[in-house]
């Protein structure tokens, strides 16, 4: 058995759950931040047996997509009345980020 620890953007939360409930993986979403966009995520904690984490990973690479996003890098409070205001920046954004960790034991009460 196996935890799949998976955080998405919140813009692919929609479309991934859709698409986990289509295959029957059963899941537990939790709400968190990105540190350095300081954006909302989704974090999903997703059971699953040995044998459908390729499954699991091609659903997840297939529903959520990186794309750009422009950023200011400069923080809000470093900047003076009528300082510098640097040219936005592109960043990506989006995608997903999966950590599968082994599980010993799983009991369902």
């Amino acid at each position: 058995m196996k935890l799949a620890v998976c955080i998405v953007h919140n813009r692919d939360k929609g479309h991934v759950t859709d698409e986990l409930v289509k295959a029957g993986f059963k899941f537990t979403i939790i709400g968190s931040t990105g540190g350095f966009l300081r954006e909302g995520n989704t974090t999903m904690l997703i059971g699953s047996e040995e044998n459908d984490l390729p499954a699991l990973k091609k659903l997840f690479k297939e529903s959520c997509q990186s794309r750009d996003q422009l950023v200011n890098v400069m923080p809000f409070d470093a900047t003076t009345p009528g300082g510098f205001i640097p040219s936005p920046v592109k960043v990506p954004v989006g995608g997903a980020v999966m950590f599968v960790i082994d599980v010993e034991q799983f009991h369902r009460f």
